[in-house]
C-alpha cells in the first residue's frame, strides 16, 4: 500500500521548522518524507534508492528497474544532511566529499536533481 501524499502546506511548514532548528521527531520525519516525496516526483523511476534512516527511503530516477534484494544504486545520508541537500544549503559534491552522504552504484548521483525544496 502506498503512503498518503504529504500536502505541500504541511510539508513546507515541516521543512521550514526543521531547517530553523530543534524540532520534535514527528516534524523532522515529515520534513524528510516530504522532501523525498518531492525528489521522487521530480525524478520518477526505480533505478536509485535514496535512504534517510530511520525516516524514509524512496526509489527514483528513470532506468533499469530494481525488484529484489539490495538495490545496485543506493544513496544514504542522515536527516540533517538530507535537508541541507534538499534545500540547496550544501551541494551533492560537498556532501560526498565530506563523507556526509554515501553513494554506491553507477547511477547514484543527485547533483542535477537538487535542490528540491
Amino acid at each position: 500500500m502506498a503512503r498518503a501524499r504529504i500536502s505541500d502546506d504541511a510539508g513546507t511548514v515541516a521543512v521550514q521548522a526543521a531547517r530553523a532548528g530543534e524540532v520534535d521527531r514527528n516534524t523532522l520525519a515529515t520534513a524528510v518524507r516530504y522532501s523525498l516525496q518531492l525528489l521522487a516526483e521530480k525524478a520518477p523511476g526505480n533505478t536509485l534508492e535514496v535512504r534517510v534512516p530511520p525516516f524514509a527511503a524512496v526509489q527514483c530516477v528513470e532506468g533499469p528497474r530494481h525488484t529484489r534484494g539490495t538495490p545496485p544504486n543506493v544513496i544514504e545520508t542522515d536527516a540533517a544532511t538530507w535537508l541541507d541537500l534538499a534545500a540547496g544549503t550544501i551541494t551533492w559534491a560537498e556532501a560526498r566529499a565530506s563523507g556526509r552522504a554515501s553513494a554506491s552504484g553507477q547511477r547514484a548521483e543527485l547533483g542535477d536533481l537538487l535542490p528540491v525544496v
